[in-house]
């Protein structure tokens, strides 16, 4: 069901272009915007405009959202090349591999870790809401490595307490571009949504806090192999403090990647992998870690960033 508001055009906004104001207004990237104009979803004092006519304030506004997109189910069939690292009581850990997302989404039409175990008859907690049960984090579809689901209800209970408090030991391995300065350090800068609305993220000024910490363990040429420990786990937090220093993940084309270098190392994705998961075990109590190699694709890419220094 379509949602309409209506309300006046502040005076801060005074001859702004239209589609600059329900942008300002609503959150909407400006191409959203313009798209609900050109739609005639907006009424500037009961009539329709263009999107570059300059609105006056005090003007009446009506506009005309479409209902919210809802997310799809998680489609329940195995998923080639996903490991099953550890299975018990409270919960399996997996090897996620390339393509495959955490559960589903509005967009997301490819394989997704929840619809695997469902697939293959692994059962999963309920609690959560219904396209994401028993996931407690995520990592990006293209990026792989280990990855924790919950399987009973204290598991997922535990685990999201864990992983909100911080007391989850996620360590990932990054191939960056250049060489970091200092080769050890950490980035503390709140991350948020790209003003553009297009889908990256950013460091913003009132951001969500976000802190990265990482060490150059073997620098090459061109490029720098971290190992990176995250404190909080904001959606492509290394990808967007790698870019904010200006050395993104090798491959990173959606944060700035050099696709001559991605070309040469034959790397098709960010070079950027969860080597290891650590926390303790909210059945056992015992602290547990478990860990994964690097998938074949990153490690050819760094046998060749080696070969080439």
């Amino acid at each position: 069901m379509s949602d309409v508001r209506s309300l006046p055009v502040p005076d801060g906004l005074e001859g702004e272009r239209l589609d600059a104001a329900i942008s300002r207004l609503f959150g909407f990237s400006r191409t959203r915007a313009a798209e609900l104009i050109v739609a005639g979803d907006v009424l500037v004092d009961g009539s329709s405009a263009g999107k570059s006519d300059r609105v006056r304030a005090g003007a009446w506004l009506e506009v005309t959202l479409p209902p919210p997109p809802t997310t799809p189910m998680p489609v329940a069939e195995p998923v080639p090349g996903m490991k099953i690292l550890h299975e018990d009581d409270d919960i399996v850990v997996v090897d996620k591999p390339i393509g495959v997302a955490a559960h589903p989404t509005v967009g997301w039409t490819g394989p997704t870790v929840l619809g695997g175990l469902l697939g293959a008859g692994h059962r999963v907690s309920t609690s959560g809401a219904a396209e994401r049960q028993g996931i407690v984090h995520r990592l990006d579809a293209n990026t792989t490595g280990v990855m924790v689901v919950a399987k009973s209800e204290s598991a997922y209970s535990a685990l999201k307490r864990a992983f909100k408090e911080r007391t989850v030991d996620k360590r990932y391995h990054a191939l960056v571009q250049g060489h970091p300065d200092p080769l050890r350090g950490t980035v503390d800068a709140p991350i948020d949504r790209h003003p553009s609305g297009d889908g990256r993220f950013a460091v913003v000024a009132g951001g969500k806090p976000s802190v990265t910490h990482y060490d150059t363990v073997e620098a090459f040429r061109a490029a720098s192999l971290l190992d990176i420990k995250l404190e909080t786990g904001r959606t492509h937090q290394i990808r967007v403090h790698m870019a904010a220093l200006r050395h993104p993940c090798v491959g990173d084309m959606l944060y700035g990647a050099d696709p001559t270098l991605a070309a040469r190392l034959g790397v098709s994705r960010q070079w950027l992998h969860a080597v290891s998961l650590s926390f303790e075990h909210p059945g056992t109590g015992e602290w547990v870690t478990f860990t994964s190699d690097y998938p074949a694709d990153l490690a050819a890419a760094l046998d060749r960033a080696r070969d080439e220094s």
